[in-house]
């Protein structure tokens, strides 16, 4: 039966699910005519909101790449590299590599949703290379699986929004973003590690390796890939012989920049606490991979090979920007489609109904504002209210947004392109799988915010 449903899920995403390009396009389409009579705007206005849109991701694109870049050329830096394979070496069969990628993917995505991203594809990659038989396509989803609990762990930017207190240049701040539902902040004692949602990480965290292990295809079909393609070209280059080249090959040049970038983190900790912001995340990626790759010359040229992949992101983020124009766009004294879309929700709940409803709505706006940020921007506002006004605690109401935000990653390709980009693949090769782990944690996260909210 199970065999069947994934088979199932599998054929139907190959046979029906395009380019992750022409479906950002179909997206666009599809968010453009729901806009017109959410907002009853005029065409002009909403292909304006997109117009204006396209251009809202830029910073967030180019944060994204270098997630892709950064983290690509410090794993191929040859120590790290050593110790990757020491890790994906635990494994014996093409079942053992699922289950570890799996379990060192979703560990990896709670503690810091970029650094889990990179290390479980580069891992994955690491495993086929290694492990004879093994399906790739798999491999490389059940790597992004883990990413479904991002926004329920540490990194999560919904829960760490609620506990971060207003800057002393933006009083208010909290209680704008939440409609007024919040003003003081909120822990992460009551968000992060409440107790119901450690309970429902570690059940996925447990049980999701297994299941994505379960769906490992028989011997004869898996779809496996040669290891040496995946194995990287070894160029032998010249000694250096030239001023320049002995610059361009000098360790203290890189010593320098490191000890400059190791000087920062350690003040930027001890004064802003253990906060790992998508920047910083980055900034380790930098200097960790100038330390390990030793010479400037020879991070310079693992930065032009991991660049290679990061195609998919600089296409496709700036239209799905203008997705998230069209989504959020509404006229003066009118509703965007967003807010219809979380309205209709709130109008079918009750006291108990209201955390499930919650996390359902949010993974249908998740689809086409698939960032956590404009997540929290279009509906933080219109849920939180609603929660208090049914006297449904914030703290929950804003976990059920984080939550239904990572679901519904599982069938968006938005996510996947740092992972696809490091493994060669496109969306259609690992979307089928992740199907599977979408029931899965849908069953899991619905039955703890429908206990939640009996409790409540």
């Amino acid at each position: 039966m199970f065999k069947k449903l994934t088979d199932g899920c599998v054929h139907l995403v190959n046979r029906y699910l395009p380019d992750p390009f022409i479906f950002c396009i179909i997206l666009t389409i599809v968010v453009f005519i729901g806009a017109l009579p959410a907002t009853h705007a005029g065409v002009i206005a909403v292909i304006n909101a997109w117009g204006v849109g396209v251009w809202n991701l830029l910073a967030f694109s180019m944060q994204m790449v270098l997630v892709l870049v950064l983290g690509s050329a410090f794993a191929n830096a040859p120590a790290i590299k050593k110790l990757i394979a020491r890790i994906a070496s635990i494994a014996k069969t093409p079942v053992q590599a699922i289950i570890v990628v799996t379990f060192f993917s979703l560990l990896a995505c709670w503690l810091n949703w970029g650094f889990g991203l990179v290390v479980g594809a580069i891992l994955a990659k690491e495993l086929a290379r290694q492990i004879k038989g093994v399906d790739y396509r798999l491999l490389i989803a059940s790597a992004y699986s883990g990413f479904v609990v991002w926004h329920a762990g540490i990194s999560g930017s919904i829960p760490l929004a609620l506990a971060t207190p207003d800057a002393p240049g933006a009083p208010g701040a909290l209680a704008t973003a939440t409609g007024g539902a919040v003003t003081h902040i909120i822990s992460t004692s009551q968000t992060i590690f409440a107790p119901w949602n450690l309970i429902c990480c570690l059940i996925i965290l447990v049980c999701l390796p297994f299941i994505n292990a379960k769906m490992h295809p028989a011997p004869g079909e898996a779809i496996t890939v040669d290891p040496k393609l995946l194995a990287e070209a070894q160029i032998e280059y010249a000694a250096p012989v030239t001023p320049a080249e002995k610059m361009e090959n000098s360790v203290t040049c890189s010593a320098i920049i490191a000890i400059a970038g190791l000087v920062y983190l350690v003040y930027y900790f001890a004064t802003s606490g253990f906060n790992l912001s998508l920047n910083i995340v980055n900034f380790i990626f930098l200097i960790l991979g100038i330390i390990f790759h030793k010479t400037p010359i020879g991070y310079v040229r693992a930065i032009a090979d991991s660049a290679k992949g990061a195609a998919g992101i600089i296409l496709q983020f700036p239209f799905y920007a203008g997705i998230m124009g069209m989504m959020t766009f509404a006229p003066e004294g009118g509703t965007s489609l967003a807010g219809v879309i979380s309205n209709f929700f709130v109008s079918i709940s009750n006291n108990v109904t209201f955390p499930l409803f919650t996390f359902l709505s949010a993974g249908i706006v998740n689809f086409f504002v698939p960032s956590g940020g404009g997540q929290w921007a279009v509906q933080g506002p219109i849920m939180m209210p609603a929660g208090l006004k049914l006297g449904v605690d914030p703290s929950i109401t804003g976990m059920a947004i984080a939550w239904g935000d990572a679901w519904t990653n599982m069938i968006q390709p938005f996510w996947a392109l740092p992972a696809l980009g490091i493994a060669g693949l496109s969306a259609r090769d690992i979307m089928g799988y992740c199907l599977i782990t979408l029931f899965f944690v849908g069953i899991v996260v619905c039955g703890g915010f429908v206990v939640v909210g009996l409790m409540a």
